[in-house]
């Protein structure tokens, strides 16, 4: 199955808009007690969420996974820092391209793939303002033509 694919549990919306997402990278994640319980649930928020390189490891910080409602006393801290299970070649090659100044690592999507836990996390590089207003404008032109198509295909 290509990387990407599987059952998608969350998705970070706000990545593709703020970053130029160059290259992708799948990754497994540390999980603990009632954490994989509450994905299959679907109760992940990736809003503000974030990958950083630290002691040659990969983390991804501020993923809220929501307490799993039957895990009482063995439920786990929703924000806590999740370790990201990659290749060595691949975290090689992330400190090298995040070295350079305006990349960084942003998680795109979490999904369920053979029953384990993986996160789509890309290597961007961030938008300046006037980007995203361009993105805007083709995005809306994109629209106005698929419109202007399907009017025209109804008489």
């Amino acid at each position: 199955m290509p990387k990407g694919e599987g059952k998608q549990v969350a998705q970070n919306k706000k990545a593709n808009h703020d970053y130029f997402i160059e290259e992708t990278f799948e990754a497994g994640v540390v999980l603990q007690g009632t954490e994989i319980k509450s994905i299959r649930a679907g109760k992940v928020n990736m809003r503000d969420s974030f990958a950083k390189i630290e002691r040659g490891e990969v983390f991804l910080h501020n993923m809220h996974i929501s307490p799993y409602e039957q895990g009482n006393r063995y439920n786990h801290e929703p924000l806590r820092t999740r370790k990201l299970l990659l290749h060595r070649k691949q975290i090689n090659k992330l400190i090298g391209e995040t070295k350079e100044v305006g990349y960084t690592i942003v998680p795109l999507k979490v999904y369920l793939k053979n029953g384990f836990a993986k996160v789509l996390i890309g290597l961007g590089k961030g938008k300046k303002q006037y980007d995203k207003r361009e993105d805007l404008k083709k995005k809306e032109a994109k629209r106005d033509i698929e419109r202007a198509f399907r009017d025209r295909q109804k008489i």
